[in-house]
């Protein structure tokens, strides 16, 4: 069956099609697979904004290195988060000019950094997409049974799907998504639904297996050569129409949607989870700012992150950007599509 899938791919002599894989994951994948090699020229995969450490706010770096710098705190975080420029400077330079940052590997450590040190303010980086947001509620369960008042979050939470609707909505010249896979246990096949109905895409869940993902594609070219625009999903074993109900709840229970600033984007309406007014005293000042010039100069992470080019489209890329010294982002982070690209080119 792949090996029939594979020549159909291969063999594809139509229209030229762009398919966006969301999810970092999925494009490590597809380079770990050697994936572009099995299917025609003719469909070209691009990256979308699947790297919440690629779209956090400059301003919200900011904050985090005032706290770090400030007498009686220490900023929490994890490690991907260091090397993200703020407009003035990276934690890990606050780090070397006397900030106290410390590098965690689960955000439930931070509950026994709080109790150990009462007489320090701590201040976690709860950065990401809905698949790490239970477990900042379990955070907040934990903050609030134990009663420790010298630890809050700072957070900077986006939602897939809003971005994905703003995706459609401007960039017009993709044809379908391959939707993220570890999201999706969350949000739910469902999730897309009045997406594909709406654009007229189809938006197909995949695992991260080679084979998986081409079958994905398949499905994808199948869909668009016979103009159906479906939600399909491929990957029942972890994700179901419904999604996880009780990470949902607990999600439900402590965050609420407002509009969210994604770097290098700009505003997208209702695409970010922020921290319900009654739990404004575990809030470190999480409010957005929206700032006007929010990428380096020459720096084309926008352009990554909409799937207008491909990273190596970039002028800085492995010339002057690289994982050591990352200009924008999208190389700073190993789930960024840079980051990938980079290691895998």
């Amino acid at each position: 069956m792949i090996d029939q899938v594979i020549d159909e791919l291969k063999n594809y002599d139509g229209r030229p099609v762009k398919i966006m894989e969301v999810c970092g994951t999925h494009t490590s994948s597809i380079f770990k697979n050697g994936i572009r090699s099995m299917i025609s020229p003719k469909i070209q995969l691009i990256s979308g904004p699947g790297c919440p450490v690629c779209v956090t706010p400059s301003a919200y770096i900011d904050k985090l290195t005032e706290y770090s710098l400030k007498e009686n705190h220490c900023v929490l975080t994890f490690g991907d988060m260091m090397k993200v420029k703020g407009s003035k400077m990276t934690l890990t330079e606050a780090k070397a000019a006397g900030g106290k940052v410390k590098i965690l590997y689960s955000p439930l450590m931070a509950v026994a950094e709080a109790e150990q040190n009462r007489e320090i303010q701590y201040i976690f980086a709860a950065v990401g997409f809905e698949t790490t947001v239970p477990v900042y509620a379990l955070l907040l369960e934990e903050i609030r049974q134990k009663k420790l008042n010298n630890l809050k979050l700072m957070t900077s939470l986006k939602t897939i799907v809003p971005a994905l609707s703003f995706i459609c909505e401007n960039e017009k010249n993709i044809d379908g998504f391959l939707s993220p896979g570890h999201v999706s246990v969350i949000t739910g096949s469902k999730a897309y639904r009045e997406l594909a109905d709406r654009y007229r895409k189809p938006f197909v869940i995949a695992g991260f297996e080679g084979e998986h993902i081409l079958a994905a594609i398949y499905e994808i070219m199948t869909q668009i050569k016979k103009q159906r625009f479906e939600v399909k999903n491929m990957y029942a074993s972890a994700v179901t129409e419904e999604g996880n109900q009780k990470a949902a709840a607990f999600i439900k229970e402590y965050f609420e949607a407002a509009d969210g600033f994604w770097r290098g984007i700009g505003i997208i309406e209702g695409s970010a989870l922020r921290l319900k007014e009654e739990y404004g005293a575990y809030d470190a000042e999480s409010a957005e700012e929206e700032t006007k010039e929010d990428m380096p100069i020459g720096c084309k992470c926008t352009d990554v992150i909409l799937g207008r080019i491909n990273p190596s489209d970039c002028p800085l890329f492995k010339t002057v950007c690289n994982p050591l010294h990352a200009v924008g982002p999208c190389m700073v982070s190993p789930e960024g599509s840079c980051g990938i690209w980079y290691q895998n080119s």
